[in-house]
């Protein structure tokens, strides 16, 4: 079983490889899926997008940015085109942890995908989208901000004890 450092570290391992223009062991360009990797580089239009992830406890936030043309906005696949893109990076996460490490990443999906969308102009907008993982493996792993008010309300209480009782 791996510690929550190794997994940590295999997952930042996985993302340091996914830069726009990467290569794999083959000398074959990296594929997550994203729309960047359609088409031809030097004749087609650049299409803006990427990925991120970050920690969060035991959640691993998952950050999906593009830019869009307006007409895919008003499609009625939105939404559901943002949230498979962000499954597919989670999925290509999983995939590339298990390459790296030999050790299988579990991610669980909690809750729904919250996408952003900011027009640009009349053509074009910026959409970010979040999801957030439960990482598998990682039992020692406390909950952001659980712990913390309970320790900021006993030093309050030590404090004010301390304080009155000098008196």
């Amino acid at each position: 079983m791996a510690t929550t450092l190794e997994i940590i570290r295999g997952i930042s391992q996985v993302v340091s490889n996914t830069y726009d223009g990467a290569l794999d062991a083959d000398g074959e360009p990296v594929k997550i899926g994203l729309k960047r990797e359609e088409g031809d580089p030097i004749l087609d239009k650049r299409v803006m997008d990427g990925f991120k992830v970050r920690f969060s406890g035991p959640m691993l936030i998952i950050s999906y940015h593009a830019e869009v043309d307006i007409s895919q906005v008003h499609g009625h696949t939105f939404e559901s085109d943002v949230a498979q893109m962000i499954q597919d990076i989670a999925n290509f996460l999983k995939k590339e942890y298990k390459k790296i490490t030999g050790n299988k990443l579990s991610l669980t999906m909690e809750g729904e995908p919250t996408a952003h969308l900011e027009y640009m102009s009349k053509i074009r907008c910026w959409v970010t989208a979040n999801c957030s993982y439960k990482i598998g493996g990682l039992g020692d792993v406390a909950e952001n901000g659980s712990s913390s008010e309970d320790q900021l309300k006993e030093s309050i209480r030590t404090w004010i004890s301390g304080k009155f009782s000098d008196e």
